[in-house]
């Protein structure tokens, strides 16, 4: 009797615990919808860990710079960890939680969140944190990021959080229940609509324009582990017209650069050798690259990797050629399907 009952009890147990974590799968977000950039974080860990270059960062780095033009013309292997106004600690985790799976050559880091010193809000923490798995990294960058309003427990059972969603289901969840389908390439975020940079907003003057020293001090923590673990860092702003990058930021990040020889390259000032078209190469007035823009950005910054970091081409390892070609074809096959979307709208 006693051991029935002790069976008994563990499948009940079992019951409640199954149900809660398949309400748990069900009432999460997917971002399969508009907002997909919340799965870029967890789509890393199913690629083959031996990049060449890791970007880090925001949007800057996401949708302004292709790793198949990098692969394609240049024989790199790079990968994107960028998300939705990504900032500069969550940078930092990142970096830390990507170096327990692979030793890149070089770490890109855009270095447009340097001088914000504001909390993110709660949905763009989510995009970065709630992909990454658990460990003590991803604690930490938890608790570095929280806003006031946010718990702690709320990301370690994100039921609590999300349970009122259950009103709100929508196909998507149930479809995307145990799978998500793959939405970037190798962190990059595709669109190849086209909408010209018109009335950019001109720049608002600051009472301050020093960058906070906390922020500074997470830049340091980003280079000293790159150091530490042999890579070079690389600092980049990209040429995105808009939000407006201040020459006082930039003479920081400048100084910062020189006194830690530091390869800091401003795509801003470039725009021209680039061969950048802000009426053809941007899909929302100047804030972001679309596909043509970012194919030459990634032309341009290509030949820097090559010229200035020294990296050599790997074209022809029989394993990367297989890996290139399919993720190639999507590409491709993705590209075909947003140009024949926008002629039917």
């Amino acid at each position: 009797m006693k051991t029935k009952k002790i069976l008994t009890t563990a499948a009940v147990v079992l019951f409640i615990v199954s149900t809660l974590w398949l309400l748990q799968r069900l009432v999460v977000p997917k971002y399969m919808g508009d907002v997909v950039e919340g799965n870029f974080i967890a789509e890393y860990y199913d690629e083959e860990k031996d990049h060449d270059v890791i970007f880090l960062g925001d949007c800057e780095v996401y949708e302004n710079f292709s790793p198949l033009v990098l692969w394609e013309e240049y024989g790199i292997n790079a990968y994107i960890r960028g998300t939705a106004q990504q900032l500069v600690n969550q940078s930092y985790y990142v970096l830390e939680d990507t170096l327990k799976h692979e030793t890149p050559d070089v770490v890109v880091f855009s270095v447009l969140a340097v001088p914000l010193n504001e909390p993110a809000k709660e949905s763009y923490n989510r995009m970065t944190l709630d992909g990454l798995p658990w460990s003590n990294t991803k604690l930490d960058a938890i608790l570095t990021s929280m806003t006031e309003e946010e718990q702690l427990l709320d990301y370690v059972f994100p039921l609590l959080r999300y349970h009122s969603r259950i009103t709100e289901l929508t196909g998507e969840d149930f479809k995307y229940l145990f799978h998500r389908d793959l939405v970037s390439h190798n962190g990059y975020y595709m669109r190849v609509d086209a909408k010209p940079a018109t009335n950019i907003p001109s720049a608002r003057p600051l009472a301050d324009y020093t960058i906070h020293a906390d922020q500074m001090m997470w830049l340091e923590r980003i280079r000293a582990l790159c150091e530490e673990k042999g890579v070079e860092l690389v600092l980049v702003k990209a040429p995105s017209l808009y939000p407006h990058w201040y020459d006082q930021w930039d003479a920081q990040i400048t100084e910062y650069a020189e006194k830690n020889d530091l390869l800091y390259v401003n795509l801003l000032a470039a725009r021209d050798e680039i061969g950048l078209d802000f009426t053809t190469d941007t899909y929302d007035g100047g804030l972001h690259l679309n596909l043509a823009g970012a194919e030459k950005l990634s032309h341009y910054f290509g030949q820097i990797l090559r010229d200035e970091c020294g990296l050599e081409s790997r074209r022809g390892e029989a394993a990367l050629e297989d890996a290139w070609a399919e993720k190639k074809e999507w590409y491709l096959e993705e590209k075909a399907q947003q140009e024949s979307s926008l002629k039917k709208s």
